[in-house]
């Protein structure tokens, strides 16, 4: 989302026929993200967005890609992958594994109120009943596994309080991914990235998720955690607003209802959403990337987050 490599319509004359979208017209470099490289592109046929990746390998890509095109045939609303003259959907340019997708209509919704925390956790619900049948299965990246690579990573450049902090967090989330409870938690295809940014509405309607370069196999209650972080925070002190997470949370259970391990680990999930997005912000913060129009996100969001589910009830599930 950020720009690692720069593209033109130049670049784009030889490239763009293999696909029915007429000639490109403009393209424009979006800032915001720090993973991949992303562009709005309009041709003759209408508006689409351009995605090179950075990380993600070609053999990586048709989870994400075909994830996508599985959950828009379902009727959840997401950007659908363009196939080209072979019905292909992975491409390459500049070297690097490629995507156009079509463009959601709409704007992101930055200040939501709690009727769009609902149209937030109705769709997320149906998302993930409609991934049950979806045939790859890929674990989400940045979970467990790589907070425990990257901890000792950011640990030296963070002051004690911090560390602390981090060292006390991965022992109780490394106790709760071997307890009873986190395996008795549904399981299946998720966000994982589920922010105000990467949803898009028309008023009070809800258009379109998007953004799904993080999704992976993991337990649903992750994914409403990650969200519910988001979406139902006061965004200064990190509280959580309790009129918007229930909206949330009453609309979700309404489509797929939580079930009693989800109910006992709800707090510690709270608190796992937290973490990963801390943990990857320090790294990105201490271990930038050279990119055109990149931005680290502030690190400290999130140790404010975290600090508050620990410290603070949570409302209850359900």
């Amino acid at each position: 989302m950020a720009v690692f490599t720069p593209v033109s319509l130049d670049d784009l004359i030889d490239w763009m026929p293999q696909f029915n979208l007429g000639k490109p017209l403009a393209i424009k470099g979006i800032a915001s993200g720090i993973e991949n490289s992303n562009f709005f592109l309009t041709t003759e046929t209408g508006e689409y967005v351009l995605t090179i990746f950075e990380k993600l390998t070609f053999a990586q890509l048709p989870f994400y890609l075909h994830l996508m095109r599985h959950l828009a045939e379902r009727g959840v609303l997401v950007p659908v992958p363009v196939a080209n003259h072979q019905g292909e959907i992975i491409h390459s340019l500049h070297g690097k594994p490629a995507s156009i997708v079509t463009k959601l209509e709409g704007s992101s919704q930055m200040s939501p109120e709690p009727v769009h925390c609902a149209e937030v956790g109705a769709m997320l619900a149906k998302m993930h009943l409609a991934g049950q049948d979806f045939g790859i299965r890929q674990p989400n990246l940045r979970a467990i596994d790589w907070w425990q690579a990257t901890t000792p990573v950011v640990l030296p450049y963070i002051p004690e309080s911090q560390q602390h902090l981090l060292r006390a967090e991965m022992h109780a989330q490394e106790a709760f991914a071997a307890s009873q409870i986190y395996h008795q938690l549904p399981k299946g295809p998720v966000h994982a990235d589920l922010f105000r940014n990467n949803v898009m509405f028309d008023g009070e309607r809800l258009t379109g998720f998007f953004d799904f370069y993080f999704a992976g196999c993991d337990t649903w209650l992750f994914d409403v955690a990650v969200t519910v972080n988001d979406w139902c925070i006061d965004l200064e002190s990190g509280a959580l607003d309790e009129p918007r997470v229930r909206a949330l949370l009453d609309a979700y259970h309404a489509v797929r209802p939580f079930n009693e391990a989800e109910k006992q680990g709800w707090r510690t999930m709270l608190q796992a959403g937290a973490l990963r997005f801390w943990l990857s912000r320090l790294y990105d913060f201490y271990m930038p990337r050279k990119a055109e129009m990149l931005t680290p996100h502030d690190p400290t969001h999130f140790e404010r987050i975290l600090r508050q589910r620990i410290e603070h009830p949570v409302p209850v599930l359900y």
